[in-house]
This record gives structure tokens, sequence and C-alpha cells, in this order.
């Protein structure tokens, strides 16, 4: 009955494993077909011979390292500016003593049931009369803005509990309110600002949406957008296509891969704080 219940658990566990991984191996499997060989319809079939070319042309043609600086530097700057927002936020709400603190933290809160898809056409107005489209500052205030609610969130439940005695140290001491933010609070927090780090990366470093519809410059397109470069009117290269999503995609999984347990251990915290 022990080992019946065991391989219960084991199987629970595998499901979603298998569903998890499968997208994955498909999209590389995909990338090292040939055209003929993705369009016959054999999803589950391994290529006859390992098209590699796929990948350099990927890397040439769709103007790789171009959409990647671009891509790396509009979710650099949103993550520096998110953490610095929402911490020192997070730091107020969590930390002080105020009449609206628990209003500010509604309002946040609320931000983060509202769908990005839902304020395009307002955005759109807003930057073409403040002359911000077309710029990469008309996606990174965006993401500043959609990534903030959570990462306040999470900072604001982990500052919560942090023991109130180490800042009435710091007071006496003669530290600034500045001084025990940047000195104290921040050091301590670690652990959750590499999960609004992480966090902030993923969600950002793939979207489309805004991205498609702010940009029109080909030189300030961000990494979804080589993907265009191998549709033309008559034909689609559907093997370079699979090779630049497997290249654009292996920066997140990289890093989630090796930073995952920061990212575990900075819910939990803020989890069990809050």
């Amino acid at each position: 009955m022990q080992t019946f219940k065991k391989g219960i658990v084991y199987l629970l566990f595998a499901i979603p494993i298998v569903t998890q991984l499968y997208p994955l191996l498909w999209l590389l499997l995909y990338s090292l077909k040939t055209n003929e060989e993705i369009m016959d319809g054999s999803f589950f079939s391994f290529p006859k011979s390992f098209q590699w070319h796929n990948y350099s042309e990927a890397y040439t043609s769709g103007n790789y390292l171009k959409y990647l600086g671009n891509s790396v530097f509009v979710t650099g700057i949103t993550m520096v500016c998110v953490i610095v927002l929402s911490s020192m936020v997070a730091y107020a709400i969590s930390r002080f003593r105020w009449k609206y603190g628990g209003v500010v933290m509604t309002i946040f809160l609320m931000g983060m049931m509202i769908p990005m898809q839902a304020t395009l056409l307002p955005l759109m107005i807003i930057f073409k009369n403040i002359h911000v489209l077309n710029t990469h500052w008309s996606l990174i205030l965006p993401y500043i803005a959609f990534s903030t609610p959570i990462a306040v969130f999470i900072l604001s439940g982990f500052m919560r509990d942090i023991p109130h005695e180490i800042e009435e140290s710091a007071f006496i001491d003669g530290a600034s309110v500045y001084r025990i933010f940047t000195s104290i609070i921040l050091p301590v927090s670690v652990p959750p600002v590499m999960t609004v780090c992480i966090l902030t990366f993923i969600n950002i470093w793939n979207e489309y949406i805004l991205a498609a519809t702010f940009i029109s410059s080909e030189k300030l397109k961000t990494l979804p957008f080589g993907v265009y470069t191998f549709v033309s009117q008559y034909s689609v290269n559907y093997g370079n296509i699979g090779a630049f999503l497997v290249m654009g995609a292996l920066p997140v999984i990289l890093i989630y891969f090796f930073l995952s347990n920061r990212i575990t251990k900075g819910m939990v915290a803020g989890a069990v704080k809050g």
C-alpha cells in the first residue's frame, strides 16, 4: 500500500513536469527540422538530420544581437526602476505609521488586477501627446507601472516583520531614515528583491503586445520581433523561426534554472512575514 501511494504521488508530479517540459522539447526539435518535415504534420517525430544551420541563419539574418541589445536595455532599465520605486514604497507602507498607508497599499493591489491590454488605447494617446511614442520609453514606462504593484506586494510583506529594534538602535546612533533604508532594510531584504528582479525579467523579456503597438522603428524593436525576419510574402522559414525562438527563450530559461531557488525563498519569505 505504501508503494502504491508513492507511485500515485510520483505520477501526480510527473504529469505537470511532462506538460511543462514537452513544449520546450518540441520547440527544440522544431528548430532542427526542415520546412518539409515541419509541414508534414509529424509533431512528435525527430528530424531526419539535425539542421544546425538554422541557428546560424537565425543569428545573422534575424539581427539577433541588435534585438537582444534592445531587450537587454529595456529590461535592465525597467528592473532597476522597479526595484528602486517598489522598495521605497514598500518601506514607507510597512515601516511607517501614517493615515493613508492602507489606502496606498490598496491602490497598488488594485493595480495588479488591471490587464495590460486594457491600457493600450489610452497609453497610445498619452505617449503621442508627450512625444515618447516609438521610443524605448514608451515600453519602459508601462513596464514599470505594471511590474511595481506585485513588487510592492512582495517586498512589503517581507519588510513588515523586520524587527523594529534594528531601526531604533540605528536612530539612537544618529542614522537618518535614508541611511537606515539603504544600509539596513535593503541588505536584509535581498531574498525578496532577487525574487522581484527575476519575476520582472521573466515577465518583460518576451512581452510582445506593447512592443508591437508602441514601437515601429526597426532599430528599436525588441527580441520577439526577430521572427518576422523569416516571414515573407510568399514563404515562411519555420526552421529559422524555431531557432530564433529558442535563442530568445534561452536567457530566461538559464536565469530561471540557476535562480529558481531564490524565487521560492523570496516568495515564501514574503508570504510568511506578510
